[in-house]
């Protein structure tokens, strides 16, 4: 694949995936994953789209479940207020 193709690739999955997580609420995490799975799936050979959709699912789930821990935490705290 040449240079030129490579990078039209990249800008258009870059794109794709920003105007995903744009469009919904549900995003969270998912373009930081993006980017680190892209990187990462360049450098282990060349699959940067392949690690960038594999790296906003991951990323999603993780900022969902540390989103529903914060919620846990939350209503932890309301229930059983500090006593001092």
């Amino acid at each position: 694949m040449s240079f030129k193709r490579h990078r039209m690739t990249m800008l258009f999955a870059a794109a794709t995936l920003g105007l995903a997580a744009a469009g919904s609420a549900n995003a969270a995490g998912c373009l930081k994953g993006a980017v680190v799975g892209g990187v990462a799936g360049h450098y282990a050979g060349h699959h940067a789209v392949v690690g960038a959709v594999g790296g906003c699912m991951v990323g999603h789930h993780m900022a969902k479940k540390q989103a529903e821990e914060r919620a846990a935490q939350r209503q932890d705290i309301h229930e059983h207020p500090p006593t001092t």
